[in-house]
């Protein structure tokens, strides 16, 4: 099961109820905040977040609304906060600014606070242990070293209860042992295998997030089946032209997508100031219904067997276009 608090759901430039782009997956005790835009750490406090345990950053790409607000979280957790170490992912082109901006501007000789890790993102998994994986895939968009990454839960075989039962297996140890894949000899002497009670392979949740692309060509085989998919809608399909020049993607093209990779959710952020959102809604769910616009606080649950579901409802309202 993996959970994500959407922490700033504008394009390019704030507004009134919409701030840049930033996102947290919770995955049992990790958190990883993918992006951190420009006013970041307040919307962390204000979610009820916080800064605990939040040493694992994913960056899409270099744009300034992707990253200014590492500036700030640094210079906080230089006098504030403090975490064991933080590490931060991301493309040698936003790599390289990323470093200028906590070496040259935040800490300007200072040893950073904690353990500090650049880490270079290529394309496949990153980390990985016995519950789930994040892995990296380039995208196309403006500049280079662009990524969107893939939380994906790993495959269990159901527990058949009744199987079980009709073996004389008992509840307790011996079960939690077929689980792990040992055979147990029951006290009549019959040996039970795991083959025995267990099921065929269910294929854990899977959260597909793409950062800003200029176009959905090569990444099919990515968000094939993906339970919930989260990608941009900044532009509306009647500026497809200002989308190209932009290196983005419309609404549109976004929910048809969604619709030909077979995802079940489509999670849409990255809104202009351009379009009110309803209409972004509007033209998103003519191709795929099952489509959300997303707010500020907005919280989803995303898990297998079960349709994404939101916990905690996002701030906003539906806004007037701020500009032409």
């Amino acid at each position: 099961m993996f959970e994500i608090v959407f922490l700033g759901t504008s394009a390019s430039a704030p507004s009134l109820y919409r701030g840049l782009s930033a996102q947290v997956v919770i995955v049992k005790n990790h958190r990883y905040l993918i992006d951190c835009g420009e006013g970041t750490q307040r919307q962390l406090l204000k979610s009820g977040i916080g800064f605990k345990r939040l040493n694992r950053i994913l960056i899409t790409h270099g744009h300034l609304d992707h990253i200014l607000g590492l500036g700030g979280l640094m210079s906080t957790f230089m006098r504030w906060e403090s975490i064991d170490e933080l590490e931060i992912w991301g493309g040698r082109w936003a790599l390289d600014r990323i470093q200028d901006l906590i070496y040259g501007v935040v800490l300007r000789g200072a040893e950073p606070p904690m353990p500090l890790h650049l880490i270079d993102v290529k394309p496949g998994v990153l980390m990985e242990n016995a519950d789930y994986s994040v892995a990296a895939f380039a995208v196309e968009h403006r500049g280079r070293d662009c990524y969107g990454y893939v939380f994906q839960e790993k495959a269990r075989r159901p527990f058949l209860v009744e199987k079980a039962e009709a073996l004389g297996v008992p509840a307790g140890p011996e079960r939690a042992r077929l689980v792990r894949g040992e055979a147990i000899t029951l006290a009549d002497g019959r040996v039970v295998h795991p083959d025995d009670v267990l099921g065929e392979d269910m294929p854990g949740a899977r959260l597909v997030f793409t950062g800003d692309v200029a176009t959905f060509n090569g990444l099919e085989k990515v968000a094939a089946g993906a339970h919930a998919l989260v990608t941009e809608a900044t532009y509306l399909d009647e500026d497809r032209e200002m989308a190209r020049t932009f290196g983005h993607v419309t609404a549109g093209e976004a929910a048809r997508f969604a619709r030909d990779a077979g995802v079940q959710t489509l999670l849409l952020t990255h809104l202009s100031r351009r379009y009110r959102e309803r209409d972004v809604l509007r033209e998103a769910q003519q191709y795929f219904p099952n489509t959300v616009v997303v707010r500020d606080f907005d919280h989803y649950v995303v898990s297998k067997g079960q349709p994404v579901r939101k916990v905690v409802p996002g701030e906003g309202n539906d806004e007037e276009p701020e500009q032409a």
